[in-house]
């Protein structure tokens, strides 16, 4: 017997976010649709995360994987092995585990993120 999965046509907009944090150089807005993430990520000029968000997470680089598309601004992404690229708008990327990435120029960079 054939198994039928339904899902729940649903939709959330991120005027409304389900969670905000923010500090002065990034916010992350998150909305949640079943057991999928949405974040928009917001870095100003000037924000680095060795040097803005490592103080908080208490590890030497981002343990976190990332994958989204970077919608405006440019950013910088290395990694541990010591590759690294920079992502301008429209570019989809997949982040690994243990980098370090930054804003490159004087425009916020606006990352949009799905897990």
């Amino acid at each position: 017997m054939e198994k039928i999965i339904t899902r729940k046509l649903e939709k959330k907009n991120f005027g409304h976010p389900d969670e905000t944090k923010s500090n002065p150089y990034f916010k992350v807005e998150t909305i949640k649709l079943g057991d999928t993430t949405f974040t928009k990520q917001t870095f100003q000029p000037g924000w680095k995360w060795s040097k803005d968000v490592k103080p908080l997470m208490k590890t030497d680089m981002c343990p976190l994987l990332h994958k989204g598309v970077l919608l405006s601004g440019k950013m910088h992404i290395v990694v541990e092995n010591g590759n690294e690229l920079d992502i301008m708008p429209g570019d989809a990327i997949i982040i690994p585990p243990r980098h370090d990435g930054w804003v490159v120029g004087n425009e916020p960079a606006v990352f949009y993120e799905i897990q």
